[in-house]
């Protein structure tokens, strides 16, 4: 295990490694594993989000004016389909000022980025008056929508007169579209699957390690990105359902084992080295790969370095129709990237801020989610591996303010701060190894019988994809601010009722006692106690992979 690696280094050189007793030698164990959550991020936590460089493509040069009222939807479009046959990298940048745009605007090649002059005052607002469902003319959601329709997904509240189809906007889509034509952001029909071409399958693998060995001669070289997939074609008792659940495996929903054809886990990955068979890639297994286990590697499709930042994405203060029935006033849909950032983002009543699929190594920088309608996601990941998102305020009421969502993996939220109904949403779906990190909560409590209780964890998501996580999903330093509800001497039960196995929480504190009741039972540590000397279990972490490598 890389971590065990990190830990000797410091042990033998006589160092108190942190205040966790699950950093020690000692206490890192098979039972206890703790994944590296460092790689999370562009290049891999490696590298900073680089400056934008390239030719400048101004938005104005097509006759995007700001503040002038009209709408500046063509233009920036024009401006867009102009840089996408421009060599190299380029930016395509707006002025300062409002812009008013009515249609989606997609970025479709590597080396892109789409500019502002800040997110703040004097900075560049995109204002978007109307809903995707209004002016999304593309394809790319028809088999969402097939979907949708075939297995009669509906919005179902009696008491509320309310049962319609679920909006293909609820969790899809955005203003700003980054997607490779031809790539699916997620398998919906089984019609739709493609017969997917190996390019070997994986001999020996361990979790935690960074080298496979390959069962057969494969065209791959250093520097190609590829997919590892887990693939279930045995059902219910298959050796990936055990090492994604570990003794709680028969508490799998049937998406675990109904569609063999499809990977279960997918590792998205840089290839570093190839010395025959045997290949290093850039980040860590997720799991074993071998006969028990088995596991295969793919081509990936996909962009690298598409960069959104110093905007501010606003939309109108409009009706909310409900859960699932959203109209689609979504700002940034993220899918089919590599290596690839938003920063400085401020997003005003949105639908969605930003949905990430079927990509990896992002990192989302200094995101901020305001205004006064209800939201479905503030920040999300969904199908995706090693996304960063940093520095992230919620102002906003979010139905899931911080999720990790379907098959998510080795994905991060960091110095996060959510104002309003936060939840900690860990929505089924096989998402596991994923990590809270230095998180603030401004929750109320709620009275109970049995004394005060606030609902931190939300184990949403459907029935055949639960349960809420797979293992070594992890909380490290999460700070509970108590607005109300609760006298300052009362303790407070903090509430994950219907949650994953084999979790981890450490450093659970605020301005309150608090009791845990998690279900399943975690491994717990430091209640009521702030990790002082490892505030950030990410950036320990990438420091001790540092000192090592260095």
């Amino acid at each position: 295990m890389a971590l065990l690696l990190y830990v000797t280094v410091a042990v033998s050189e006589g160092r108190h490694v942190g205040d966790a007793d699950i950093l020690s030698l000692e206490t890192i164990t098979q039972s206890n594993y703790l994944p590296d959550f460092s790689y999370a991020g562009y290049a891999n936590g490696n590298r900073a989000i680089p400056e934008a460089k390239g030719t400048v493509v101004e938005v104005a040069a097509f006759g995007a004016e700001a503040d002038d009222g009209k709408d500046d939807t063509q233009a920036v479009q024009a401006a867009i389909a102009h840089a996408n046959s421009v060599k190299g990298p380029v930016i395509v940048r707006f002025g300062a000022g409002s812009y008013r745009i009515s249609g989606v605007l997609k970025i479709e090649r590597s080396d892109f980025v789409l500019q502002g002059a800040g997110s703040g005052e004097g900075g560049t607002l995109l204002y978007f008056p109307r809903p995707l469902n209004q002016v999304d003319k593309s394809k790319s959601l028809d088999e969402l929508r097939q979907y949708i329709v075939k297995l009669d997904k509906r919005q179902k509240e009696p008491e509320m007169n309310i049962d319609e189809y679920f909006s293909e906007y609820s969790w899809s889509g955005g203003f700003i579209w980054v997607q490779k034509p031809g790539v699916r952001t997620a398998p919906y029909l089984e019609e739709f699957d493609p017969v997917i071409q190996s390019l070997a399958g994986v001999a020996s693998g361990t979790r935690g390690a960074r080298r496979v060995v390959l069962d057969q001669d494969a065209s791959i070289n250093a520097g190609d990105i590829v997919q590892l997939q887990w693939i279930n074609r045995t059902g219910p008792e298959a050796g990936i359902i055990k090492s994604l659940y570990g003794p709680a495996y028969k508490s799998a929903g049937s998406h675990h084992w109904s569609f063999p054809e499809r990977p279960l886990v997918r590792q998205i990955s840089r290839v570093e080295a190839v010395d025959g068979r045997n290949v290093t890639l850039a980040d860590p297994l997720l799991h074993d790969a071998n006969a028990q286990i088995p596991a295969q590697v793919v081509a990936w499709e996909g962009f690298q370095n598409i960069g959104i930042e110093d905007l501010h994405l606003e939309f109108p203060d409009a009706p909310f129709f409900g859960h699932h029935l959203e109209q689609g006033y979504n700002g940034i849909y993220f899918t089919s990237a590599f290596d690839s950032w938003a920063r400085n983002l401020r997003i005003t009543n949105a639908d969605s801020g930003i949905l990430s699929y079927a990509s990896a190594n992002l990192t989302y920088k200094d995101i901020v989610s305001a205004g006064t309608r209800r939201a479905h996601y503030a920040v999300h990941m969904g199908n995706v591996h090693n996304v960063l998102a940093d520095n992230i305020t919620v102002m906003n009421p979010v139905l899931h303010s911080l999720t990790f969502n379907t098959q998510s993996t080795k994905c991060v939220y960091k110095n996060a701060e959510v104002f309003v109904i936060p939840t900690l949403d860990q929505h089924a779906g096989a998402n596991h190894q994923n990590l809270f990190d230095n998180v603030t909560l401004h929750m109320q409590a709620v009275r109970t019988d049995d004394g005060p209780v606030t609902p931190v964890f939300d184990g949403s998501g459907a029935p055949y994809w639960q349960p809420g996580h797979g293992a070594f999903n992890t909380t490290w330093n999460l700070r509970v601010l108590i607005t109300g509800g609760a006298y300052a001497d009362e303790v407070v039960t903090v509430q994950g009722l219907d949650e994953g196995p084999m979790a981890r929480i450490v450093g659970l504190h605020g301005n309150r006692t608090f009791k845990l009741d998690y279900r399943p039972e975690p491994y717990v540590e430091m209640l009521n106690e702030m990790p002082r000397s490892v505030p950030s279990l990410y950036e320990y972490q990438r420091n001790q992979r540092r000192k090592t490598i260095n």
